[in-house]
């Protein structure tokens, strides 16, 4: 089954820009240029990756981003924000696109963007279809349990409900415990692609992972800040 794209987007032709381009790489577009229909779209039917604009007709792409977000967890998000609008893209990031795009942007960056998305939902697809083994260990640290097989992070006991893109960072720093990451480090490693000007999209992440992961998010144990260089992954925070 091939992927599927919801665009919204009330310029007729960066509409038209995005389908053209996500057509070449074999993606099936809907186009919505009406917030509350697309809104209802985004609801009822399961797309692989929403494109969302801020400023809509009707319900805006933020208010829609945060609906979609609570009704559907691991629902893969890319924004698209004016690039003088730092504070829709923050937002937007805060309330849950796994990614943004600025205005105007490449065709490339575009595809590249996408196909980022589009790999964690196959990833997550696979893992909920395919039976999970004894033989698939699950990355234990202290009372954190992260199984990459079928996306489940359980911490004290309790279910954590990540996006894609939260659990795909939280691996990627367990996974190396006590490793400084910079931003375009964790840019590259986990979104799959190295741009300057989007440290945004971790910064915003790693805040949304603490308020998840953190007992108290204002002073993380866990994920932790390294003043001037970047984040780590800290065990002796997720012991007893």
């Amino acid at each position: 089954m091939s992927d599927s794209v919801l665009i919204v987007e009330d310029d007729k032709d960066i509409a038209d820009l995005i389908r053209v381009n996500l057509t070449e790489l074999g993606v099936e577009t809907t186009h919505q240029d009406q917030g509350d229909k697309a809104l209802t779209l985004a609801l009822e039917k399961n797309y692989s990756l929403l494109i969302l604009d801020v400023m809509l007709p009707g319900v805006n792409g933020l208010d829609i981003c945060r609906q979609v977000r609570e009704k559907k967890p691991t629902q893969a998000i890319i924004m698209l924000t004016a690039k003088s609008s730092e504070t829709d893209r923050v937002l937007g990031l805060e309330l849950g696109a796994d990614d943004y795009m600025t205005k105007p942007f490449s065709v490339r960056e575009l595809q590249a963007r996408v196909r980022s998305q589009l790999r964690k939902v196959h990833v997550l697809q696979a893992a909920n279809c395919e039976k999970v083994d004894d033989e698939d260990s699950p990355l234990v640290i202290g009372n954190l349990s992260i199984n990459q097989k079928n996306h489940q992070v359980i911490f004290n006991q309790q279910i954590l409900e990540l996006t894609a893109t939260e659990f795909e960072l939280l691996h990627h720093l367990a996974s190396h415990p006590n490793q400084v990451f910079s931003r375009s480090q964790l840019l590259e490693s986990v979104w799959g692609y190295h741009h300057s000007g989007y440290e945004h999209t971790v910064n915003s992440h790693i805040n949304r992972l603490r308020a998840k992961i953190e007992i108290d998010a204002t002073s993380p144990q866990i994920v932790q800040t390294v003043w001037g260089v970047g984040y780590k992954f800290t065990p002796q925070g997720v012991e007893n």
